[in-house]
């Protein structure tokens, strides 16, 4: 029912919105007379503002048409390397008639970039994405919200996640990939790595994780309190909808993006106020680029995806309550899950100093359940001053992450 009412205000507010929108470029046209108006100004950035927080925000583009690779303006060309019921995987194709750099870049490392599947879309990690590009060849997961899956494509279990990336490793080819999980991946793509190990199949060269809850007992911050402190029937009983008959899912039941949205914006409700008059202020002052700045970044912020609810669940259970990974007692269709016999794949983790999604200790647990890896290819970093978002997007990611995530790829990739 919750879902029906808020598509319901949703579609009372379009009109508003857009009537906003036109409004505000009453105000502040060039062209219009309204603009001589005492206050027009404010009134314009007033109006602006009501259309943002009243509008429906879609699936951003990831609009990487182009990086510098060794100086030269290379083209990129997005491209579906393998589509599933729940998730494409997308490669990001470099061209260029540049002899030289050509050359170098088919020497370049691949790259798996496992995207979150926790609430907004892979656009999310456009940064990360464009930064790898520079020296990488790069593959990422891009899923598919969950109400445009027909019923009839069956259900999405947290089982068929670990699946989906061993596949798409496999895809690319194991024994030549790096693999990069962000946050939430990094408990699947553990898993999934770690069943090929067991069956004796080629693992990746290295998996660098960054930010992700391997073991949430340690320092637990508000997510993890969460859901330790509500029941399994709790979350399947209070946050689980529907989709309604408006979209492609329609019946699937899932957890919607607007409530994973509500939870991020609660989490920090006083910076997001700021933000917002700031962005009134910066558009009463005439600065579009600070502006722009903050379109860019709710316009991606406010994008987000609902979660089949059978995996929602089962990730709440299996990563938050039960720690099935480090009390080693997940078993994914039959096998349990054994870090310990991960042998081959080089091992990095990433932390935020300042994160507080993911905290201290969580990411570098996975150095003690990789036993069987050597020490020497093993690797931990802390990024100081560097919050959750910090580690893959932003200044810290392009100046201080990236290098060290770069020159262990290299140095595992011979």
């Amino acid at each position: 029912m919750l879902y029906q009412l808020y598509e319901t205000h949703r579609a009372l507010l379009s009109p508003f919105s857009e009537f906003a929108s036109a409004s505000s470029k009453l105000y502040s046209h060039p062209l219009s007379p309204f603009t001589h108006v005492p206050m027009a100004q404010r009134l314009s950035a007033g109006l602006d503002l009501m259309h943002r927080l009243a509008k429906e925000y879609e699936k951003p583009e990831f609009n990487i048409r182009s990086v510098a690779v060794d100086g030269v303006d290379v083209a990129v060309q997005e491209q579906v390397a393998l589509a599933k019921p729940f998730c494409r995987l997308l490669r990001f194709k470099r061209f260029t008639d540049d002899v030289a750099v050509l050359e170098k870049m088919k020497d370049h490392p691949t790259v798996l970039v496992v995207a979150p599947l926790s609430g907004h879309h892979a656009t999310l990690l456009r940064d990360t994405v464009r930064t790898l590009l520079q020296g990488h060849k790069v593959y990422i997961t891009d899923w598919i919200d969950a109400r445009m899956v027909p019923l009839s494509d069956g259900p999405f279990h947290l089982d068929d996640y670990v699946e989906y990336v061993q596949e798409f490793i496999r895809h690319i080819g194991a024994d030549n990939v790096h693999v990069i999980s962000v946050c939430q991946p990094t408990v699947p793509v553990l898993a999934a790595i770690s069943l090929m190990a067991s069956r004796g199949e080629k693992t990746p060269r290295s998996m660098t994780m960054m930010g992700g809850p391997i073991d949430a007992r340690k320092s637990p911050t508000a997510v993890n309190n969460l859901a330790l402190n509500k029941s399994y029937s709790w979350f399947e009983n209070n946050v689980i909808y529907r989709v309604p008959p408006n979209y492609p899912g329609s019946g699937r039941r899932v957890y919607p993006g607007f409530l994973q949205h509500t939870g991020f914006v609660a989490m920090n409700p006083d910076r997001h106020l700021n933000s917002h008059y700031d962005y009134f202020l910066d558009l009463v002052r005439g600065d579009e680029e600070s502006a722009e700045a903050h379109r860019a970044f709710y316009d991606e912020y406010n994008a987000v995806l609902d979660m089949p609810a059978e995996y929602y669940l089962e990730t709440i259970r299996t990563v938050f309550q039960d720690f099935a990974l480090v009390n080693g007692t997940w078993v994914v269709k039959g096998e349990t899950v054994r870090p310990q016999d991960i042998k081959t794949t080089a091992l990095m983790t990433v932390e935020g100093e300042l994160d507080d999604i993911s905290g201290a200790g969580q990411t570098e647990a996975a150095q003690a359940l990789c036993s069987g890896i050597p020490q020497e290819h093993r690797h931990h970093y802390t990024a100081i001053g560097a919050g959750h978002y910090g580690i893959f997007s932003g200044r810290r990611w392009r100046e201080m992450v990236y290098p060290e995530i770069r020159q262990f790829i290299a140095q595992h990739d011979r």
